[in-house]
């Protein structure tokens, strides 16, 4: 790919992205196609968050309680996790689920009506696709992918309570107010960003991926597959834009 098709395919992205946010305020409004987009979005993922999220605490816990052990400073376990999971762990583990089941179910699903011209037929009868298939996508993404972080943070300390209590035999309690007193403004509010950025990402990027697809079954394939890993690429570099700017917004050094 050339500099000037990719200036192209750039700019294709971005006036797909913005015209399907500037979407959410026009009419017609497609109440029941958002709806549909998150229970597929939110309901569908809903136990895969819970049991990756789970065991990625578990692990973390693990990890950290058989280290600060060593320095005897096994008391700060739920302080560690706490603070990993909710501002950094947490939100990015939950994307790249997110990314594996929704997004590229929205790159095959768009891909597979424009290989059955349902794309051109919604043109032909006057509807405007980025509106129909493209905004109710971006909003179940932002809407959904949030909350399915709050719930696997959850899950995350829960699972790494249990290390810490179980197999780690920590107090409960110390835990529990160790993790209470990372339950900050700063920490919340980093946590609870991202998500929101990575929804949009994930919606766009495959909503753009499957209404770009050319070449049948293979093309579906290869849309399908570009989406995700884009998509795992821009969660994992806007992480760390993000990461950088809220350390500066909020005062931390580094």
């Amino acid at each position: 790919m050339n500099v000037r098709m990719l200036i192209g395919e750039l700019q294709n992205f971005y006036v797909l992205s913005f015209q399907g946010l500037l979407g959410v305020a026009r009419k017609p409004f497609y109440g029941r196609d958002t709806i549909e987009q998150m229970d597929y979005a939110g309901a569908g993922s809903f136990f895969i968050i819970i049991l990756v999220s789970l065991f990625v605490g578990m692990a973390l816990s693990l990890q950290l309680a058989a280290e600060l052990s060593v320095l005897g400073l096994k008391m700060y376990t739920g302080k560690v996790v706490g603070i990993s999971i909710i501002r950094e762990i947490g939100p990015v583990a939950a994307a790249l689920v997110f990314t594996g089941r929704v997004g590229s179910g929205i790159a095959s699903e768009l891909g597979s009506m424009v290989m059955g011209h349902q794309v051109d037929t919604l043109r032909v009868f006057g509807v405007d696709p980025v509106k129909k298939l493209v905004t109710p996508r971006i909003v179940s993404a932002v809407v959904m992918l949030p909350a399915l972080t709050l719930i696997g943070d959850a899950a995350s300390l829960l699972g790494g309570y249990y290390i810490a209590v179980f197999m780690s035999h920590q107090s409960g309690s110390v835990y529990w107010s160790s993790v209470r007193d990372v339950l900050i403004f700063e920490n919340v509010f980093s946590g609870s960003v991202k998500p929101f950025i990575f929804g949009y990402l994930i919606a766009t990027i495959s909503c753009y991926m499957g209404l770009s697809t050319r070449g049948g079954a293979m093309g579906i394939r290869a849309s399908t597959t570009r989406a995700v890993v884009l998509s795992i690429i821009m969660i994992i570099v806007a992480d760390f834009i993000l990461t950088r700017v809220l350390l500066y917004v909020l005062g931390f050094s580094v």
